[in-house]
């Protein structure tokens, strides 16, 4: 496992100039002092064990191409969480990006868990607000498409907040309509020119949000 320690470069403006130093274990506080709160990323292999129901045989993605991020997240009580998201290897760099910024403004995510977690099931995790990346699985309410979380470059964020809106106007998850009227502020909502939307234009990465159907959760590297 390669620990990658991601504050330093995170203020940089170009994706790829990344200053990443890789370390065993995070050093232990100096006595009397403090560390203040970090990302704290690592950056794993996945294995299809690991993978669960959110990954089988023929899906465009093999294990060996995704990764394994832990990283810690503010959650919605104003605490450090670790949380874990599994992304094509490509996506590393640039996710680590943006949820480095996040965590710097604090923008609280609820909870941050692998699709394995609910057997890649989209329903389940979407009512639970959670934020994930990679799962196999076809287009929710449109069965005919394969999502662009087959690939792994595709991340969905703080699902109740920020809904989907299919192309038959089927709200998901349910509960999200209460947050369709995009005027109103609530802890978790992304909205245009924010850290989320600005850091991921920075990294190339599009946002749903901007589409006739919206999805206020979605952002991927192709922009589907």
């Amino acid at each position: 496992m390669i620990t990658l320690r991601v504050r330093a470069f995170l203020a940089l403006t170009t994706p790829a100039a990344v200053l990443l130093t890789t370390l065993g274990d995070p050093a232990p506080a100096v006595a009397g002092t403090q560390r203040a709160p970090a990302l704290d990323a690592r950056v794993s292999a996945v294995s299809a064990r690991d993978l669960g129901r959110s990954w089988h045989p023929g899906c465009p993605v093999a294990p060996s191409g995704l990764r394994l991020i832990r990283m810690n997240h503010w959650g919605f009580d104003g605490r450090v969480h670790a949380g874990e998201l599994v992304v094509r290897k490509e996506a590393v760099r640039p996710m680590l990006r943006v949820f480095g910024r996040a965590f710097d403004a604090r923008f609280p995510v609820r909870r941050m868990r692998t699709m394995a977690a609910y057997g890649g099931n989209d329903l389940a995790a979407m009512k639970e607000d959670n934020t994930s990346a990679f799962n196999c699985r076809t287009v929710t309410g449109d069965p005919a498409r394969l999502s662009q979380h087959s690939y792994g470059d595709a991340v969905d964020i703080n699902t109740l907040e920020n809904p989907y809106v299919d192309r038959n106007g089927h709200v998901y998850p349910a509960a999200g309509a209460a947050f369709l009227d995009r005027r109103r502020t609530a802890k978790g909502m992304i909205k245009n020119g924010d850290v989320i939307t600005t850091t991921m234009r920075e990294v190339g990465w599009q946002w749903g949000g901007r589409w006739r159907a919206p999805d206020y959760q979605h952002f991927s590297a192709n922009g589907r």
